[in-house]
Formats: structure tokens, C-alpha cells, sequence
């Protein structure tokens, strides 16, 4: 039932000095630090990271299709070609710029991660949530400018995921069990 989670703190946190906040709101919540480094993302890692996968560029082009379609707007790309140009702008986004890279720990880490960390969209995440509080980017802004949403953080939307994401940053050796005192205090009886 204990399972990892992948945050990346991305490059608009780290040059805003809050990456601290970040890794505070984890802790708050329970869960304990498993792994922490700043890194300077490769393009193998960011290839990795944003993998070229045909089924999450369909999804992602189609979602970002019928968004559009609600304001009025038809795209006149596919829905490949859509979601080719979204992991571009992520690759982007934390290419050439330090990174901070965090693993939690803890039951239900990465349902709870998603809750912490808040809506991708930061206009829509709720107050009390790290985008909520640190940003308030819009969609809508990043398409105009032809670039990804700034949106604090990255958190791993599934257990696969996580474990998969933890591999890219991290080496076995990095990553640390030990034990954590409130532990005993949140779950044991």
C-alpha cells in the first residue's frame, strides 16, 4: 500500500525560491522524502521523461481539440500533430534550466500528490493547492505564446508512472528507506 511519487520542482519554482514550500506540503501531509537532487535535465531524460508515445499524443491532442472546439476554435492539425507539438513544449519547458527532483513516499502517494500539487492548469486549481497558491497560468496564455502552461511542478499521474519517472532521475543508490518517527504517530494503532 506504501507507493512512491515523482515531483519535479520546475525550473519557475526553483528560480522563485519555493521549492522549499513544495517539499514543506509533502511533508505536512505525512509523507517522507525518498530521494532529492537538483538536476540539469538531459535530452535522454527529457525524451524519457515526455516519451514519444503514439496513445498519449492522440489523447492529448484530442482533449486539447475539443477544448479548443468549446471556445469556437477548430484546429486544423491532428490530433498527432497536436500532441507531437504539447511534448515539444514540455521537453521545452525544462530543457536548459535546473530542475529539483523529489520522491515521496507514503500510502496513496500519488492520488494524494495530484491533490497537493493541483489542477495542470493553474487558473482552475484550487486555492490551498501548490498551483493554486504559486501560479496562476492559463492555457490559453501558454498557446499564445507557443509554449507549455508554467505550472510550478510536475507530479506523477499514476502508480506506472511514478515508478517509471523515478528510474529516469534517479539511480537505485539515490534512493533511501529509513525509518520516520511520525510514522509511528500518523499510521500505526
Amino acid at each position: 500500500m506504501i507507493e512512491r511519487t515523482m515531483i519535479l520542482a520546475k525550473h519557475d519554482a526553483v528560480q522563485r525560491g519555493i521549492v522549499g514550500e513544495i517539499i514543506k506540503r509533502f511533508e505536512q501531509k505525512g509523507f517522507r522524502i525518498a530521494g532529492m537532487k537538483m538536476a540539469l535535465p538531459t535530452e535522454e531524460q527529457l525524451g524519457e521523461h515526455y516519451a514519444d508515445d503514439m496513445n498519449w499524443k492522440l489523447s492529448v491532442g484530442k482533449k486539447t481539440r475539443e477544448t479548443f472546439a468549446k471556445k469556437g476554435i477548430e484546429m486544423k492539425e491532428t490530433d498527432e500533430e497536436i500532441g507531437a507539438r504539447i511534448r515539444g513544449w514540455n521537453m521545452q519547458g525544462l530543457r536548459g534550466n535546473p530542475i529539483a527532483a523529489i520522491i515521496f513516499e507514503g500510502y496513496h502517494a500519488v492520488e494524494a500528490g495530484r491533490k497537493i500539487v493541483g489542477h495542470t492548469e493553474p487558473r482552475q486549481a484550487a486555492i490551498g493547492t501548490i498551483r493554486g497558491d504559486y501560479s496562476h497560468e492559463s492555457f490559453a496564455l501558454a498557446d499564445k505564446q507557443k509554449r507549455v502552461v508554467r505550472n510550478i511542478v510536475h507530479a506523477s499521474g499514476s502508480k506506472e508512472e511514478a515508478e517509471n519517472e523515478i528510474k529516469i532521475w534517479f539511480t537505485p543508490d539515490e534512493i533511501f528507506d529509513y525509518p520516520k518517527k511520525d510514522w509511528d504517530v500518523i499510521h500505526k494503532v
